[in-house]
């Protein structure tokens, strides 16, 4: 599936490896790329779903936000723009990746 950014700090950090506000451990940004990875290779949203290391969940309160495990406590979070009436193929547009208990 297709995705793009919603913050230019992640941007960065995906285009340069890099980023001043996103100050995270290797290991992290790692994952980062790797779960990028994954939704680009995703055919639908249920590839996402059933990889339970993911923890690929929607949050509540929001129509269309979801967040997905990177390492730990951190979560990079996202809206799905749905393409299809089914709701399982979309565009994911990362907004942030947060300390999930901070």
């Amino acid at each position: 599936m297709d995705f793009r950014f919603d913050n230019k700090d992640l941007e960065k950090l995906y285009t340069e490896g890099k980023s001043k506000k996103y100050r995270l451990p290797e290991d992290i940004t790692d994952k980062f790329f790797a779960r990028i990875q994954q939704i680009e290779a995703a055919r639908d949203i249920y590839d996402l779903w059933n990889d339970k290391g993911l923890n690929f969940e929607k949050l509540q309160g929001y129509e269309s936000r979801f967040s997905m495990r990177l390492k730990l406590k951190y979560r990079m979070e996202m809206i799905v723009e749905w393409q299809n009436n089914e709701k399982s193929i979309g565009e994911f547009i990362i907004i942030d990746i947060t300390n999930h208990y901070s």
